[in-house]
């Protein structure tokens, strides 16, 4: 069957650890649009969309949002956003 016919025999399954999940979710303004960052434990960012979409509401409901992306801890992860921008941001800690 070399002329491309036919399905492929699926691929051994590779046992790779998996991304630890997300930790924090930060909204926060970008040049006039608000962005939602999500960030692991480590503060690395692993997803960046549109704040406004469904999944950002349905991930901060009954969350409170602290105002914490100010702190020297999040310097290196919010480095290309301006203080004013940092101190605005809503951080949500998400369940693990």
């Amino acid at each position: 069957m070399g002329q491309g016919f036919g399905s492929e025999s699926p691929r051994a399954h590779a046992e790779t650890s998996h991304r630890p999940p997300a930790r924090y979710l930060i909204v926060i303004d970008a040049g006039g649009s608000a962005i939602a960052r999500l960030f692991i434990a480590t503060r690395e960012q692993v997803a960046e969309f549109d704040a406004g979409t469904e999944e950002v509401v349905r991930m901060t409901a009954g969350l409170v949002p602290a105002k914490c992306a100010g702190a020297s801890d999040w310097d290196r992860a919010l480095e290309g956003h301006s203080a004013a921008e940092r101190s605005a941001a809503d951080v949500y800690t998400l369940a693990v």
